[in-house]
């Protein structure tokens, strides 16, 4: 949809009057928005709020995000203790196991984001979180190809609505400064993840007796994870407007800092004519081929690390604690970028460059390097570790830069169908029989990081001159800073509303 064609094209007046926009359209927290509009907020206060803030929403969104990542990634740790043994995985069926978890990812994504936009947030995705521990669970009684590739699906399918829905609530909770530290400090925690997964999987391999040693990391990992769910779900609140760990002044003065963002907070109302901005927005398509090349070598550091660490010449145990110095390498890659984007504006686009730059010296360097170099190669894996830095700060670009919360949630939801492509086509360059080179992996890998980079640029230009001309549309027709506030809570997108700025 053009910007001329766009229902919401000057003032206030005109939006609310408009016939289409009845009050129902209106932002789920209206009114509480409404209750603080004309007073100024108590910076003092503000900042109170936001410590209540990081103390729940931000500490449950860690914990959930590293049991996410360890439940999807126990099969890297299962498969040195005889999980593809036991269950005759041949040729690549190893390699479409893992790709069956973003089969249903992807296929569930739509489906996902209906419901995240129609059910109360937080104990929608903490029932999933539930679903997904008992499934997991359930992996350890796999007999076969057919059961774990079933299984991973559905596990794909529940944990489908992780990642948009805390995209979601990130722009529900927080100021567009504040967005990209916190979304990099509960994304970080896959960095932590992935160094338990090696302890854990280290201390798995001393266990001689009982069961077959891959099941234990399933049933340890899907019971903790169910009981989690649990807690998750009387404690992960839905909105401002409803939680109840903040005082009904406090409830306001949530609502009202995230009014500021010029995106309003929630609206449950389906806009069709946003699903059509969405598609023509050249934003989605561009974070969407980012999605796709920036995710095809994951399988390299998270499905198939321990294995690439084995074929470097390292023993089944010290494949297992080589994956902490990687994991270190994420978490601290990510909490630095995070600070950085949120201290100095502008300069989330070149965050993404620089990890994306690095990514591309390792994966170049697994290209080169002889496979004797056992140590070299190991080093550029690690290396490999800041891809998480340019993805999650991708993100950011949907909780800050898309406003109208239809278009928000189908722009989320192609994003992520682009990772689950990405995660589905990364396995399959890993072929059984060029181990332990796996120079087709190494080089799609360096393949997908430079179109990355180069989707960057593209983004980064986009936005600037996107910006540039509604300088000079603004300047026709300024909008006052209320003006553009009251645009984004009756939930006008940023083609709809003229003083919307796309934060770089």
């Amino acid at each position: 949809m053009s910007e001329k064609a766009s229902p919401t094209t000057a003032s206030v007046e005109e939006i609310t009057a408009a016939p289409s926009l009845s009050h129902a359209s209106l932002d789920d927290h209206y009114e509480l928005y409404k209750s603080m509009r004309d007073i100024e907020l108590d910076p003092l206060e503000a900042k109170q709020v936001l410590r209540k803030i990081d103390l729940r929403v931000l500490s449950l969104l860690m914990v959930t995000y590293v049991l996410q990542y360890l439940d999807k990634n126990c099969i890297n740790v299962a498969s040195v203790y005889g999980l593809k043994k036991d269950l005759r995985l041949e040729g690549q069926d190893y390699s479409w196991a893992t790709s069956m978890f973003y089969v249903g990812y992807l296929v569930f994504q739509f489906p996902m984001g209906f419901l995240l936009q129609h059910f109360p947030i937080g104990k929608f995705i903490s029932s999933t979180i539930v679903a997904w521990g008992c499934v997991l669970m359930m992996t350890a009684a796999c007999k076969n190809f057919a059961g774990i590739a079933a299984n991973r699906f559905f596990l794909g399918a529940l944990e489908s609505a992780t990642n948009p829905g805390f995209v979601l609530l990130m722009s529900m909770w927080y100021t567009t400064p504040e967005q990209p530290l916190r979304l990099e400090t509960y994304y970080s925690t896959v960095g932590i993840a992935t160094m338990f997964s090696g302890l854990l999987g280290y201390a798995i391999g001393h266990i001689n007796t009982g069961l077959a040693r891959w099941k234990y990391i399933f049933l340890i990992f899907g019971a903790i994870t169910t009981a989690w769910g649990l807690v998750s779900l009387l404690l992960l609140p839905d909105s401002p407007s409803t939680t109840r760990f903040l005082t009904p002044h406090q409830r306001c003065i949530a609502a009202s800092r995230v009014a500021g963002n010029k995106q309003g907070i929630k609206n449950r109302k389906f806009k069709p004519y946003q699903a059509v901005q969405m598609l023509t927005d050249p934003k989605t398509w561009i974070l969407f081929v980012m999605a796709v090349s920036g995710q095809i070598p994951t399988a390299a550091v998270t499905s198939f690390a321990s294995i690439n660490i084995s074929s470097f010449g390292f023993d089944t145990l010290g494949s297992q604690y080589m994956l902490i110095p990687g994991g270190a390498v994420q978490l601290f890659g990510m909490l630095i970028g995070g600070w950085v984007a949120s201290r100095w504006s502008g300069m989330r686009c070149v965050v993404m460059c620089v990890a994306n730059t690095i990514c591309i010296v390792g994966s170049g360097l697994l290209v080169g390097l002889p496979v004797h170099n056992k140590w070299g190669r190991l080093i550029a894996l690690w290396l490999c570790y800041f891809q998480n830095l340019g993805f999650s700060m991708s993100l950011t670009m949907i909780s800050s830069n898309v406003a109208g919360y239809t278009k928000k949630q189908l722009t989320s939801a192609v994003i992520f169908i682009g990772f689950c492509v990405g995660n589905i086509a990364g396995p399959q360059t890993f072929i059984t029989k060029e181990a332990p080179g796996y120079h087709t992996a190494y080089r799609a890998m360096l393949a997908a990081y430079s179109v990355k980079l180069l989707m960057v640029f593209f983004l980064y230009a986009h936005m600037i001159m996107f910006n540039r001309k509604r300088d000079r549309e603004q300047a026709l027709a300024p909008l006052s800073e209320k003006e553009v506030i009251e645009l984004g809570m009756h939930d006008a997108t940023e083609f709809d509303n003229k003083g919307f700025r796309y934060t770089l």
